[in-house]
């Protein structure tokens, strides 16, 4: 190898050194995190802290209710959402996404409120669970409002992937693929499934 030849594998392994060195560096002190930075027993991206669209506009066929930006929801869920929204719009059917996708902290403070509201975790978790139980956490559920909007969805939701789960809400569906060709589930009582 030339003396030449040499000097240039010697710089370049001289900047990679740097460039890894510095990474590492600012990585450790919290100033760069990676895409792909491993943390052990997490997955590649921390999904359940992609938060949520803290409100929107009012929903246009009641303002009672928000209409959320479906932001945050996972790519094959916001597909069958737009899908669901687009066909329920072809049927004269407007759903207002009262709300969908939510971060832990988001879903830990719905819980905390209706642990007030309720007086304990028992009876609030038949409403709002806890963020590592939560389907919005996960970018899988949506509540519907208005609830005759909601009824649409219970109707006609399953070929798209949406089933209402729990009887106490009648606004709260879940999506899962196999739910478009084996139909949706028997409901349960609550989100504690008493």
């Amino acid at each position: 190898m030339s003396k030449t030849s040499r000097r240039v594998v010697f710089g370049v392994l001289l900047i990679v050194t740097l460039v890894v060195s510095t990474g590492g560096a600012l990585g450790h002190l919290g100033r760069l995190t990676l895409v792909f930075d491993r943390q052990p027993g997490k997955p590649l991206a921390i999904y359940e802290e992609v938060p949520g669209p803290p409100s929107g506009p009012p929903c246009p066929i009641d303002a009672r209710y928000l209409d959320e930006a479906p932001d945050g929801l996972r790519g094959a869920v916001l597909e069958a959402w737009k899908s669901l929204r687009a066909k329920a719009s072809t049927e004269g059917v407007t759903l207002c996404l009262n709300d969908g996708k939510r971060s832990r902290s988001q879903q830990q403070k719905e819980f905390d409120d209706a642990v007030e509201k309720f007086g304990n975790a028992e009876l609030a978790g038949r409403y709002v669970l806890p963020p590592d139980k939560s389907m919005h956490v996960l970018g899988y559920a949506i509540d519907i409002q208005p609830i005759e909007s909601a009824k649409w969805i219970e109707k006609n939701g399953s070929p798209f992937g949406w089933c209402r789960r729990y009887e106490n809400e009648q606004w709260h569906f879940e999506y899962n693929a196999g739910y478009s060709t084996g139909g949706c589930p028997a409901l349960v009582p609550s989100a504690t499934g008493s």
